[in-house]
């Protein structure tokens, strides 16, 4: 780890702190994270930085629980099993804390491109590329009129329905690694398509990543297609 990437590790985790500040004492907040009260307070204010072990430590244990607390404070779900997750997808600050808590707690290898499904994807992909300082590329289930070449990936999901993602063909290239994300996994349909777009461009694969998983089907389901580090920040039983 160079020291840009150190300095952004223990930003990081004050920002976490901050957050969770909002709504705790620092005795909270330090049976919280098994941290000092007073450690806790100079951080908060800005008046010394955690060490390099200790933001580590922060963002990936602690910033995953609290962090995942929050995303499940905010989501809704319905009789149906339906997810409202639009108080999660419209808040990018949120989802810029999000993205260093998945990449340290999952463990993906650093992506040239983070590749996304339009539209409620795309806040989270943005992130994504953000921490990694990488491209993102998101593919629709219509053609851009102005684009001449797209990869092309579609699926029969049910008798009569088939569910089709276009990616321009120059947002990949063979020589990239490619970060699949998307703000929900339930059967694995989309994030099936995305792998077979990223493996038609012949790229390699550095994880799939979703902020909610809705069961462990999809999960299972895209396992079952990479060899790649496969997660999701919380998961819900379905109803």
């Amino acid at each position: 780890m160079n020291r840009a990437e150190k300095a952004a590790l223990q930003l990081q985790a004050v920002a976490i702190l901050r957050m969770l500040k909002q709504t705790r004492t620092y005795d909270e907040l330090a049976d919280f994270t098994g941290l000092p009260a007073g450690d806790l307070n100079r951080y908060v204010n800005g008046h010394v930085l955690p060490g390099t072990q200790r933001a580590h430590d922060l963002v990936a244990r602690t910033g995953r629980d609290a962090l995942t607390a929050e995303l499940e404070a905010r989501i809704e779900s319905d009789d149906g099993g339906y997810v409202d997750n639009s108080a999660v997808v419209f808040d990018q600050t949120f989802l810029d804390l999000v993205a260093p808590v998945a990449a340290n707690t999952l463990e993906f290898d650093r992506p040239d491109v983070v590749l996304t499904a339009a539209t409620d994807g795309i806040t989270l992909g943005a992130a994504m590329a953000s921490h990694f300082d990488a491209r993102v590329a998101y593919a629709k289930k219509t053609k851009e009129t102005a684009v001449e070449e797209f990869i092309e990936s579609r699926q029969r999901v049910s008798p009569g329905m088939e569910l089709t993602y276009y990616l321009p063909a120059r947002a990949l290239s063979p020589t990239d690694t490619v970060l699949v994300v998307d703000d929900l996994i339930r059967s694995g349909e989309t994030q099936t398509l995305l792998l077979d777009i990223a493996d038609q461009a012949e790229t390699t694969v550095a994880g799939v990543l979703a902020l909610i998983a809705v069961g462990g089907d999809g999960l299972d389901r895209v396992r079952g297609l990479t060899d790649a580090p496969v997660g999701a920040l919380s998961t819900f039983a379905p109803e």
